[in-house]
């Protein structure tokens, strides 16, 4: 399977590494003077407790992984949370937490091998992951106390490589990813701020995404299908926090492949 980047992504390292600190603490201030039982509409079931909780959560767990350099699947994901007991402590909790996550980070050798579930298998992986949890959640926890959130281009357009790179592998949380298979039909994400483009191809064994020309330009030739927008826009898209059916979308080509897209990358 050839998951080749588009020209430019990842970004560095350090760029991942500075830009988690800020989601965290753009994310904390979202949260922390909201009623902690308030719902969260793009999680559904989710409590703002619910959601900094996982937060808080996940970033520990990733930085424990970072820690011990994991060579196989962990069999567990239990970490020392120090949990407030009362979920109003929790934005505080995860803010007191970026310290010790930019010293795990600072500390680390992005090239060392690592287990990772996905493409990547060095500890950069988990940074650039972690930076797009922390990132989607503070979009989710903006929206939900009615803020309009905002995306750095830049950051936007990475997140979009980093999920299409990793998404063939995702079957281990995502059963529906497995099912995500087609005659050859190809489907075009195009970024129209940014000028990217990045091809994906479904096949009867299962779907890749197309190496990118050689002079990083966007892709050239048919496609089955194709959506743009915003890099900001297209990565919530993806994420599954708009839809492709939304007028701020450039949508062409066979709606039926989108369809099929959409309803088999929802995790």
């Amino acid at each position: 399977m050839d998951t080749t980047s588009r020209a430019g992504h990842p970004l560095p390292y350090d760029t991942y590494r500075e830009a988690i600190a800020r989601e965290t603490l753009r994310f904390t201030e979202a949260v922390g003077g909201a009623d902690p039982t308030s719902a969260v509409p793009s999680c559904p079931d989710w409590t703002l407790a619910d959601l900094t909780h996982h937060v808080g959560a996940l970033q520990r767990w990733f930085c424990a992984l970072l820690t011990r350099l994991v060579q196989e699947p962990p069999r567990s994901r239990d970490v020392e949370l120090g949990l407030p007991g009362s979920p109003a402590g929790y934005p505080g909790w995860v803010a007191a937490g970026v310290p010790a996550v930019a010293a795990v980070l600072r500390d680390t050798d992005p090239g060392a091998p690592m287990w990772a579930w996905g493409e990547d298998q060095h500890a950069r992986f988990w940074a650039r992951r972690m930076l797009f949890e922390t990132l989607v959640h503070r979009v989710d926890a903006e929206r939900a106390v009615g803020l309009e959130p905002d995306v750095d281009p830049a950051l936007a357009a990475d997140g979009v490589d980093e999920f299409l790179v990793n998404l063939p592998y995702a079957g281990l949380f995502a059963p529906g990813v497995r099912e995500l298979r087609g005659d050859g039909e190809t489907i075009a994400f195009r970024c129209a701020d940014t000028g990217e483009e990045w091809r994906v191809r479904l096949d009867a064994e299962g779907f890749r995404p197309l190496p990118p020309a050689a002079d990083g330009a966007a892709g050239t030739g048919p496609c089955t299908a194709a959506v743009s927008g915003t890099a900001a826009d297209l990565l919530l898209l993806l994420y599954g926090r708009r839809s492709h059916k939304e007028t701020l979308f450039d949508v062409s080509g066979e709606a039926a492949v989108l369809d099929h897209w959409f309803a088999h990358t929802a995790f």
